[in-house]
């Protein structure tokens, strides 16, 4: 009896502590918040490959006078004239050495400036919910807040 217990207790910690490093992670699909407007402007999905990440919008919200699909016609690069839902605004993120809720060296897109800025990205007080998301040149930068998806 004692030893079952035991297993069911270990089993339990080892599914907790799974949990709480899954979480700590910035895979996932995140609501992005303009800091301008305050309004939702998309959901970009987050994905690890070879150990960098890459985030790709997925759902658009835009207003009635919005276009409604619009393209990155202001890029520059390999995105220039590509629909933006399907868009990969994110790459290369990796997460910072020693850290492990920090990510950086990546780049990060404004479509509607056509823009490319280096990016870092982190959670704050330990909340994984909420991710800052920060895009700058030089001492220049915007952050915006990324709200969890939750499933």
């Amino acid at each position: 009896m004692i030893h079952s217990k035991r297993i069911l207790l270990l089993g339990t910690l080892f599914l907790v502590s799974l949990f709480s490093l899954a979480q700590t992670s910035i895979e996932g699909r995140w609501k992005t918040i303009d800091d301008e407007t305050g309004r939702i402007k998309s959901v970009v999905e987050i994905t690890e490959r070879d150990g960098q990440f890459y985030g790709t919008v997925v759902e658009l919200f835009r207003l009635p006078e919005e276009e409604q699909d619009p393209h990155c016609d202001k890029c520059e690069d390999d995105r220039k004239g590509k629909r933006m839902l399907g868009l990969e605004i994110v790459r290369n993120m990796v997460l910072a050495e020693g850290e492990t809720q920090e990510w950086e060296d990546g780049t990060i897109c404004d479509p509607k400036k056509g823009s490319i800025y280096d990016c870092e990205m982190w959670f704050e007080d330990g909340n994984t919910d909420v991710l800052k998301v920060r895009g700058y040149i030089w001492f220049v930068f915007r952050t915006q807040d990324w709200i969890r998806v939750k499933e």
